[in-house]
């Protein structure tokens, strides 16, 4: 534990990518591999199953302190996370600890789920007895589940592919999918020989930069391919000796939430890897990702929730062709290679997505196997113009990709972009407020922002970021200055500030007082030149929800 403390207090004293680095290697080459697969497993935001409540940990926190429950909760209220108030409340002791890693988490931290209250609360009472004070704080984000501690996934496989002197997107590879946090997993991770066998391990995803410059500056519009961006689930679809395995972005396997499409696996040849996205769809239109929502975390699903909301795999492109690799070769050639494959499979639930071409978008039509065009905008306005057409075709804008490029590991800039359309606006009252967490748990960031509806302010959506830090004080100030109302942490003030607030979509919602739901709201500029009389009202955003069953479907 002293060592990966050290580890979490030398990345969190730094911003420079360089130092978190060199820091993240000396741990490695220092830790057993025992350690060192736990490292690994946290840092990538991996966490066991939780057995200790917020109100168990703040009741023995203040037994073990001495202080009456009040004052844990100021103490709490000032400092913004659990984990760091417990470590300050509780009294200094010289650290002990000579365990490694894998002691704590194994012999200590696994073993509370299956200990009653009073075996926790020994096993928690030893544990702070016998901890520095940072050392104490990173165990109590362990046991909390809150450990972060601002490293990349990709800078982590970097660190790794130092210390094993390998390519970073091998690594990447043997990280992903499902696996223990064991000494011989992380042996298997930095040995030398690099040919990898796991049957149902995905391929690390490539990702897109969002394009800022001028679409010009990517040059020749030929050398690009032109796709819809869709608003859905990222997943690799696999289907190697037999099996099938649907991954998601976020390493999750989603095979048994999508039966209709790992049905579609059936008519695919072995060794055939996907890149695509799942989508909601129905006669042959996309639905708002709202109705993917109701299907996402059921374990059971009904054949009403599978009629209601059926959904395809959209595939726009291929990593693995009868077993090899092929994530190397330029995408054109995948594409072809793609192109055949769904035509063959010729399957509803897998659908080839489309390229754009001018004045027409051709759709994979099981019916049809030649409508899949393969020229490309003459002109990147009239490309622009067919973006204009995103939000009507239920798609965030285009992805823009080179003809040569190779599917890479993670973000990478130059070879796939992102143009998405500009957001939807609003301009909102701000009339709640709270205080933020971690390190601006004394400042009041989270904001909470009303528009009109029948000379009444209703509250419409909730943001936290977009502000300057300057900005960020003076609303402080105000929030302090002019509180109406506290409601436990939160604070009514006057509705006198407007804010412009962009946002991605937005839907009818029962589960919100004003009957709409916004996504992805965030603060575009603070609109010190209105009054708040200017504000939009519940009704302006009715109107941008689109008459038409596809677009008024609830959030």
């Amino acid at each position: 534990m002293k060592l990966f403390a050290e580890l979490y207090q030398a990345l969190d004293a730094t911003t420079k990518t360089k130092e978190k680095l060199r820091a993240l290697v000396s741990y490695f080459q220092q830790s057993p591999p025992q350690d060192a697969a736990w490292a690994v497993f946290f840092l990538l935001g991996r966490r066991p199953r939780l057995a200790l409540s917020w109100p168990k940990l703040r009741a023995w926190a203040c037994k073990a302190a001495a202080i009456p429950d009040w004052l844990f909760d100021e103490c709490y209220h000032a400092v913004g996370d659990l984990a760091e108030t417990i470590a300050l409340v509780l009294p200094e002791h010289r650290s002990t600890d000579v365990e490694p890693l894998h002691h704590w988490i194994e012999t200590q931290l696994l073993s509370l789920a299956k200990l009653d209250d009073s075996g926790q609360r020994e096993v928690l009472e030893q544990a702070w007895a016998g901890l520095n004070q940072m050392e104490r704080f990173v165990w109590n984000k362990l046991i909390t589940g809150a450990f972060r501690v601002g490293v990349s996934h990709q800078l982590v496989t970097r660190a790794l592919a130092q210390v094993a002197n390998l390519p970073a997107g091998v690594v990447a590879h043997r990280l992903m999918g499902h696996w223990q946090p064991t000494a011989a997993f992380y042996q298997s991770l930095i040995e030398p020989e690099t040919a990898d066998t796991a049957l149902s391990r995905p391929f690390p995803f490539f990702l897109a930069h969002p394009l800022e410059d001028p679409v010009e500056s990517l040059g020749d519009v030929a050398l690009w391919q032109a796709e819809w961006k869709w608003d859905g689930i990222r997943a690799q679809f696999i289907r190697r000796q037999g099996q099938v395995f649907l991954w998601s972005r976020g390493e999750e396997l989603v095979t048994e939430r999508f039966p209709e499409i790992a049905e579609s696996a059936l008519w695919l040849p072995d060794g055939t890897v996907l890149d695509g996205e799942i989508l909601p769809w129905k006669d042959g239109h996309v639905l708002p990702f709202a109705q993917l929502q109701r299907r996402i975390g059921r374990k059971n699903l009904s054949a009403r929730m599978l009629a209601a909301v059926p959904v395809v795999f959209l595939a726009f492109d291929i990593l693995e062709r009868t077993g090899e690799d092929v994530r190397a070769m330029p995408l054109h050639e995948r594409r072809a290679w793609l192109e055949e494959l769904i035509q063959a499979a010729h399957v509803d639930r897998l659908i080839l997505a489309p390229k754009l071409t001018v004045g027409r978008t051709f759709l994979s039509d099981q019916t049809d196997k030649n409508v899949h065009p393969t020229s490309s905008a003459s002109s990147w306005e009239e490309l622009a113009r067919l973006r204009e057409e995103s939000r009507a075709r239920g798609v965030e804008g285009l992805m823009l990709k080179r003809l040569d490029s190779a599917y890479g590991v993670g973000r990478q800039r130059g070879a796939w972009w992102k143009w998405k359309i500009n957001p939807f606006t609003m301009d909102a009252v701000l009339i709640y407020a709270q205080r933020g967490s971690g390190k601006r748990a004394s400042i009041y960031t989270d904001y909470t922002f009303g528009v009109w509806d029948e000379g009444k302010l209703v509250p419409v959506a909730k943001a936290y970021s977009g502000l300057t830090d300057e900005e960020i004080r003076q609303v402080d100030r105000f929030v302090r200055q002019n509180s109406l109302e506290k409601f436990g942490p939160v604070r009514a003030v006057p509705p006198v500030h407007v804010f412009e607030l962009a946002f991605e979509g937005i839907g009818f919602s029962t589960r919100h007082k004003s009957g709409v739901a916004v996504r992805f709201p965030r603060i575009a500029r603070w609109r010190k030149d209105k009054k708040p009389e200017e504000a939009d009202t519940l009704a302006t955003l009715r109107k941008l929800i689109p008459d038409t069953p596809k677009g008024r479907e609830l959030y």
